[in-house]
């Protein structure tokens, strides 16, 4: 592994997915581990409000300190962690902080994003949505999101949910990286739901013949039955005590995304455990 970029505002969830990087830094090998911090400047119809269309935010006083102040408190925080022979490094740029953060995905050959989450609910859920998950939709590495401490020595089970059509081998590769990093057992299940119902006979087979195809090993296969997928991966995990969550997700933006949403995204956002995501699309 290349580079683990890790998003960071000096929150709490921050500090744990820096904690979570650093160890899976460790674990995999990793050449360093990334903490950006992106300082939100103003939009260009605030800037024509302040009368000042050609001002660089970079030449303002104000945002000359600020660049100063969050350098300072990036170094102050990277000499506090004890990951022994992990190489933390730091940037901070201006800009959308999604925006900005989809750019250095792409920019810094980033193989994994790590974010910590809050999570929304209610109508902030419809109708705002978090960074992560938009992270989650769009990011063309997997993302590793949590809302809490995480030991990477404790990811022992890890559950991969799936309707299990046409998976492409790039994806199945990572989820069998991602298991032999963590030396975890695969706890492969299709959620079984009123809208989609399919027999168990079906599933198992199915689910089997992906077991087969894909040489996996140390995995159990599941069936579990729900009234929606999203709630459905989040309740088995919690029902056999799973580690992680190892998910596929597809890129929606605009209007098709308002109207069916992603599993993926859904996930990340209730789920207590780890949760990692691949785009499919890639």
């Amino acid at each position: 592994m290349n580079r683990i970029l890790v998003p960071y505002d000096f929150t709490e969830v921050a500090d744990h997915a820096v904690d979570f990087a650093g160890q899976i830094a460790k674990k995999s090998s990793a050449n360093d581990v990334l903490l950006l911090n992106v300082v939100d400047h103003p939009s260009e119809s605030a800037l024509k409000y302040m009368g000042a269309t050609e001002m660089d935010p970079m030449e303002h006083v104000y945002f000359t300190k600020l660049v100063q102040l969050v350098k300072d408190k990036l170094e102050t925080k990277i000499s506090e962690l004890s990951h022994e022979g992990v190489t933390f490094k730091y940037k901070i740029q201006l800009g959308n902080p999604y925006n900005t953060l989809a750019s250095e995905v792409s920019e810094e050959d980033v193989d994994l994003v790590v974010m910590g989450t809050s999570g929304s609910e209610g109508l902030d859920e419809l109708f705002v949505g978090s960074n992560a998950e938009r992270v989650v939709r769009t990011a063309n590495c997997p993302v590793v999101t949590l809302k809490g401490p995480a030991k990477a020595d404790d990811i022992h089970d890890i559950v991969f949910a799936s309707n299990f059509h046409e998976l492409k081998s790039d994806f199945i590769e990572k989820i069998k990286d991602l298991q032999s990093m963590f030396g975890g057992q695969l706890r492969i299940v299709k959620i079984n739901t009123p809208a989609n119902f399919t027999t168990n006979r079906h599933d198992l087979n199915q689910m089997n013949d992906f077991v087969k195809k894909f040489d996996i090993k140390n995995c159990t296969v599941d069936i579990y039955n729900y009234t929606n997928e999203e709630d459905g991966i989040v309740y088995y995990a919690e029902d056999i005590n799973a580690d992680m969550i190892a998910l596929g997700t597809n890129q929606r933006t605009g209007f098709n995304h308002f109207l069916t949403g992603s599993i993926a995204e859904d996930v990340v956002n209730h789920s207590k455990r780890p949760v990692w995501t691949m785009n499919l699309d890639l």
